[in-house]
C-alpha cells in the first residue's frame, strides 16, 4: 500500500515539474539522481504533502512544511524543489526568501534539525533593476557556482537553510536606529481603491502577516471579492479578475515584505525602495512568485532625517505608506502617470504611533 502511494506521488511530482514556469521539458540529467535521492529520503506522508503542494500551486495555505532532516541530500533541498517546480533558472539559495507561512522560520523547527523543501513556502527575491555598485553586498560573486555545477560535482557543504542577508548598510547610512516594531495594536491599515474611489473600510492588521486576495477561498485576511460596488467600470472588473491570490504582506524585523501570490505582476511604490538621493517616483514591478521588501524601517528613519520629500504631483507625501497596484503600472514609464489612474490598488498605511 505504501509502495503504491509513494509511486503515485513520485509520478505526480514528475508530471508537474516546472508547470508554473510553463515548461514541461525533461530536467537536466545532473538533477535526476539528486532528485530521486530527495524523493527517496522523504517519508511517505511528506512526499504526499510535496505532491499536494505542487499540484495546488500555492493556492492552499493549509498545506504545511515538507520536512527533511538536514544533511540527508548533498544539496540545498529548497533550491532543488524550487528549481524543479517553479524557476528552472534558479541558481542559489540567496535568490530565495522564506515566507512567513513557513514553520521552519521558527526557532523550534530550526533547532529540530530539519529544513522545509515546500517550494511554495519561498518567494524569489526581486533583483535590482540596475546593477548595484561594486562595493554592494548585493553584487553577485564572479566565482559563484550554480546549483547544476554543485550537484554535478557533489561538493561537500554545510547545507543549512541560508537566508538572504539583504545587508545594504554600505549603501544606506547607519543612524543607529533599531527596527521598528509596534508594541501593541495594529501595525498597519490596508485601504482598497478603484481609481480615485476608496472601496470599503480600512482593514486593520494585528497579526504579523495578512493575505489580501480576491478569489482565494481558503485564504485568511482581507477578501476584496466581498466588496461590492454598483456599476463598476469594465477595466476595474477585468483587473479584479486578475487579482486572484493577491499578495501576502508580512511585518518582519527588518521591514515589511510583499509576496506576489497572483498570476499577474503587481507594481509597488515605497519611500524606501528608491535610491536615497532620488526625489522622483520609483515604481517597481514584482512578478508572480517574487518577494520584495517594500518598506525598510531603518532606511525610513534615515530618509526622514537626511532627505527632503520627493517631488510628487499625485497627492500629499506620506513617508509611512506603501502603494501596490494589481496588474497595471503607473509612473514616468507608463501611460498612467498617477496611481489614481490604476483600476485596483492598495494603500498600506503603517502605524508608527
Amino acid at each position: 500500500m505504501f509502495s503504491s502511494r509513494r509511486s503515485s506521488a513520485v509520478r505526480r511530482l514528475w508530471r508537474n515539474r516546472c508547470v508554473a514556469a510553463g515548461q514541461n521539458e525533461e530536467p537536466p540529467a545532473s538533477l535526476k539522481p539528486i532528485t530521486h535521492s530527495l524523493f527517496k529520503r522523504l517519508r511517505d506522508d511528506q512526499l504526499e504533502l510535496l505532491a499536494r503542494a505542487v499540484e495546488a500551486g500555492g493556492a492552499e495555505e493549509r498545506i504545511g512544511c515538507v520536512f527533511l532532516p538536514r544533511g540527508e541530500v548533498n544539496c540545498w533541498p529548497q533550491v532543488l524543489t524550487c528549481k524543479l517546480f517553479r524557476w528552472p533558472d534558479l541558481k542559489h539559495p540567496h535568490q530565495l526568501k522564506r515566507l512567513c507561512i513557513c514553520e521552519c522560520s521558527r526557532r523550534a523547527a530550526e533547532e529540530a534539525g530539519v529544513v522545509c523543501c515546500n517550494p511554495y513556502h519561498f518567494g524569489r527575491l526581486c533583483e535590482p533593476e540596475t546593477p548595484p555598485p561594486p562595493y554592494s553586498k548585493l553584487s553577485p560573486s564572479k566565482n559563484q557556482n550554480n546549483i547544476d555545477d554543485f550537484l554535478e560535482h557533489k561538493l561537500t557543504h554545510d547545507h543549512r537553510a541560508i537566508e538572504p542577508s539583504n545587508n545594504t548598510s554600505e549603501i544606506w547610512p547607519d543612524f543607529g536606529v533599531s527596527p521598528y516594531l509596534p508594541r501593541e495594536g495594529h501595525w498597519c491599515s490596508v485601504a482598497y481603491w478603484e481609481h480615485r474611489t476608496r472601496v470599503g473600510r480600512l482593514y486593520a492588521v494585528h497579526e504579523p502577516s495578512v493575505g489580501v486576495f480576491c478569489d482565494l477561498p481558503r485564504g485568511n485576511g482581507f477578501c476584496l471579492g466581498q466588496l461590492h460596488v454598483a456599476n463598476r467600470h469594465e477595466m476595474v472588473r477585468r483587473t479584479r479578475g486578475k487579482i486572484g491570490g493577491g499578495v501576502l504582506l508580512s511585518r518582519e524585523r527588518d521591514g515589511v515584505w510583499v509576496y506576489n501570490r497572483s498570476q499577474h505582476p503587481v507594481f509597488v511604490n515605497s519611500p524606501t525602495l528608491g535610491l536615497p538621493s532620488s526625489r522622483l517616483l520609483s515604481v517597481h514591478k514584482v512578478l508572480p512568485g517574487y518577494s520584495v521588501k517594500v518598506f525598510d524601517y531603518a532606511k525610513s528613519c534615515a530618509l526622514q532625517r537626511a532627505a527632503a520629500p520627493p517631488d510628487l504631483s499625485d497627492g500629499p507625501y506620506d513617508p509611512n505608506s506603501v502603494r501596490i497596484s494589481f496588474a497595471k503600472g503607473w509612473g514616468p514609464c507608463y501611460s498612467r502617470q498617477f496611481i489614481t489612474s490604476c483600476p485596483c490598488w492598495l494603500e498600506i498605511l503603517l502605524n508608527h504611533s
